[in-house]
């Protein structure tokens, strides 16, 4: 049985950036959604998503390839086990489409190492893997003794895997991540700049080589994550569970979407954060009503997210399901990211599936 089926981990996260493009839309311009009936600055869940998969990587944490070139990775697989170049290579061309659908897949080293020994196996037989399109029970059997994503692939677990033609390889995400926006009004500006030519031949005397334009904001940005710890024991089997819990933890407290950090720098990490282990459906705060700044707009950002959650409980009542609670960035009663870190996965640890 999963002990820990319907617990899930919430973040309500408060981040303050300044000058700042974090994610740009199809012209180049921050990225914006209409909250309340006033314009927000907006992050997509999928910028930041990636962002924490760079985070994990830097931890240490083994991760999957998430690409379409599905086909190559099995081919180098394949060829590392035979030395008949044409047969490895007609067997992951055709591996492959059962795989991809003009999609990026997440794909472990050990899922090609698997593939490739099963067709090493089988003298490399199509039909041996794939009849009618879709893989057969044999090899189903061998991919599922070798799929360990609390080994090699830790984002699988975490964000999930869709193969159409594949179904049994999928894998259902653990974690959930809204799309950030800030808690009030933001309007974005042009910044004009020019550029001037170091010119050595002489020829430009005054005046700019080249001028242009781009669009930036400021904002206090809300933040909602929930990781599902029933579905992520189910994915890793309950190995790794309380390491797998404290590395997101951290990757998620680093990760800073990347886009013109040469030119704006912004690197901001989390201001604020109330983090709640729960049991029950997910509760994020809308914000709908916009805040307006007080000396800014943090201090007004925490005081309606404390009030919105105070008042979610309070109607939630037994259903809310509440089992602890982490105040991040309390100036009465600090905590470092290790010691959140750490709390979380005291908490999982207990589940862990024992050697």
């Amino acid at each position: 049985m999963n002990e820990l089926k319907g617990y899930r981990i919430e973040f309500h996260i408060l981040q303050s950036f300044p000058v700042t493009c974090l994610n740009r839309d199809d012209v180049g311009a921050p990225k914006s959604a209409v909250v309340g009936g006033v314009t927000r600055a907006r992050v997509s869940s999928q910028c930041w998503k990636r962002q924490v998969r760079m985070e994990l990587q830097k931890l240490g944490v083994k991760t999957a390839l998430r690409t379409k070139q599905v086909e190559g990775v099995l081919a180098d697989a394949c060829l590392k086990a035979v030395a008949d170049d044409a047969k490895a290579r007609e067997f992951a061309a055709a591996f492959a489409k059962v795989l991809v659908d003009d999609t990026l897949l997440f794909f472990s080293e050990s899922e090609a190492s698997a593939i490739a020994e099963f067709a090493l196996a089988h003298d490399f037989s199509i039909e041996a893997a794939i009849k009618k399109n879709a893989l057969t029970a044999e090899f189903k059997k061998i991919h599922k003794n070798h799929f360990k994503p609390a080994e090699d692939g830790l984002d699988i677990a975490l964000f999930g895997r869709m193969v159409a033609q594949a179904p049994e390889l999928n894998v259902s995400a653990a974690a959930s991540f809204a799309h950030a926006i800030s808690t009030h009004r933001a309007d974005s500006e042009v910044e004009f700049f020019t550029a001037l030519d170091d010119d050595p031949m002489g020829i430009i005397t005054q005046g700019s080589a080249h001028m242009g334009s781009l669009e930036f904001n400021s904002a206090t940005y809300y933040r909602y994550v929930s990781l599902d710890l029933g579905q992520l024991a189910e994915t890793l089997k309950g190995v790794g569970l309380a390491h797998a819990v404290s590395s997101f933890v951290k990757a998620l407290y680093l990760a800073v979407p990347s886009a013109r950090q040469t030119t704006q720098t912004g690197l901001h990490l989390w201001d604020y954060a109330r983090v709640l282990v729960r049991r029950g459906q997910g509760m994020q705060v809308s914000f709908e009503s916009p805040v307006r700044a007080q000396n800014g707009y943090l201090a007004p950002s925490i005081a309606a997210l404390d009030a919105a959650l105070v008042r979610q409980e309070k109607q939630a009542g037994s259903l809310y399901g509440k089992k602890a609670e982490f105040t991040f960035g309390r100036a009465d009663a600090e905590i470092s990211i290790d010691e959140l870190a750490e709390g979380l996965a005291a908490f999982v640890a207990p589940f862990e599936a024992q050697a």
